[in-house]
């Protein structure tokens, strides 16, 4: 079961000032995704960014703290929320199990001078650019091909061989998406990829 939601765009008459800008990142599982936007915030400090603190319904794991590393809401909570028109975008991964972004908490974020990054789906991202337009910069982290992401999957060992052709089937899919992005980089050779994000990042919050 799955749901997702569709933000109305930001009205540009709202008196908001806010000074962070939102980097949205999408691609799909395997493409090195995560391992560049965290490259970029523990390497580049200067950039001042900060990840968006999602919430969720599901229980806290391990040591994960209400406000740290998420909100952690009731499915009742979260669906009063929702009524509330409360979310900038989120998804019902399965019955009474949701993820989301509260826009007062991107808000927040950003008149603190926080440039957001959101690590989120490609219907995630994509709804996130058409609310905030030319505040946001989205990037889609691309694999040279599903022949290579199979490797890569095949590689990490950690999924079952039905497990990772669920995955390359997602991502075929998820590829589709990608020119409604702002930019799109190629994860041929890490350290190029990383480098193409960086200057894009750079050029953006420079704007």
């Amino acid at each position: 079961m799955e749901r997702q939601s569709e933000p109305k765009p930001l009205d540009c008459n709202q008196p908001l000032q806010p000074r962070g800008k939102l980097l949205i990142f999408s691609a799909p599982s395997g493409s090195g995704k995560s391992t560049i936007v965290n490259w970029l915030m523990e390497e580049h400090p200067e950039l001042n960014l900060y990840f968006s603190i999602s919430c969720t319904s599901r229980n806290p794991r391990g040591k994960e703290q209400h406000g740290v590393e998420y909100f952690f809401l009731t499915p009742e909570e979260f669906r009063q929320r929702i009524s509330n028109d409360e979310f900038l975008e989120y998804e019902e991964v399965y019955e009474n199990r949701f993820y989301g972004t509260l826009k007062k908490q991107v808000e927040t974020q950003r008149r603190d001078g926080q440039n957001v990054v959101f690590d989120v789906d490609v219907k995630g991202g994509v709804n996130i650019k058409k609310y905030y337009g030319d505040n946001a910069m989205s990037i889609f982290i691309k694999p040279p091909s599903v022949e290579e992401l199979r490797k890569r999957l095949l590689q990490r060992a950690t999924d079952s061989p039905e497990a990772i052709e669920n995955r390359l089937a997602k991502a075929e899919y998820e590829l589709t998406f990608a020119p409604q992005f702002d930019h799109i980089v190629e994860n041929d050779d890490l350290d190029t990829a990383k480098a193409q994000t960086l200057a894009l990042v750079k050029a953006f919050l420079s704007e």
